[in-house]
């Protein structure tokens, strides 16, 4: 009969899929969280109304639909994806429309002076706004994308409905063969939380530094 012990290595194999999927829609929904960002604060209605719908459809629908929409419905258009493919781009077009929010209010929390500063040195506004603007913006959201982080890999767990042999399938795959439920969701619950764990530390330590940055300015 297999101690706890034993299912420890099997559940560590999905948690590095777990981390895997995470790293990588993080990476990934902040590139789309920042150029819709971008658009939604666009001259051009059509680009800001477009990215708008955006953020309205999947703010809107549960991250469950959208993964079984990416995995079951794309193939009838003749877009076949793997189960771990699939649960990355849904976690990113998921996570980008919520990142693209908070970059759009760090953007706008920058008062118009700067940009007249550096109208005032020669900078087009494209130039203004990498150099000077999306520098600052991105460090006073850097406590918010923390947190979003910690969400995202709680919600990576909503992959094992469409088969992704992350931690949380692996969990469901071994309580059912095994039959001992309390044991294995137990260590699943402990590794979710070791994982976490770090990036509560590091969303924690940028918001207090946050803070202690705005005071020492006033």
């Amino acid at each position: 009969m297999l101690s706890t012990l034993d299912f420890i290595p099997i559940l560590l194999e999905g948690a590095l899929i777990t981390v895997e999927i995470t790293g990588l829609s993080l990476v990934l929904a902040l590139i789309i969280g920042m150029v819709t960002a971008l658009l939604r604060i666009s001259n051009s209605v059509i680009l800001r109304k477009t990215a708008g719908f955006y953020i309205s459809l999947i703010r809107g629908t549960p991250l469950l639909v959208q993964l079984m929409y990416v995995y079951f419905v794309l193939p009838e258009f003749g877009l076949r994806l793997t189960p771990s493919v699939s649960a990355i781009i849904g976690l990113s077009l998921y996570e980008g429309a919520y990142l693209a929010e908070i970059f759009r209010a760090g953007i706008q929390s920058i008062g118009k002076g700067q940009f007249e500063a550096a109208y005032a040195i020669g900078m087009n506004h494209s130039t203004a706004m990498r150099i000077i603007i999306l520098p600052q913006a991105i460090k006073n959201v850097l406590p918010p994308i923390g947190n979003s982080a910690i969400l995202l890999l709680k919600n990576s767990s909503l992959a094992a409905v469409i088969a992704v042999n992350e931690l949380m399938h692996t969990g469901e795959l071994l309580a059912t063969s095994t039959f001992r439920n309390l044991e294995i969701f137990t260590l699943v619950a402990v590794m979710y939380w070791l994982l976490h764990y770090p990036l509560a530390v590091i969303a924690d330590y940028l918001e207090r530094k946050m803070k202690s940055d705005s005071s020492n300015r006033h």
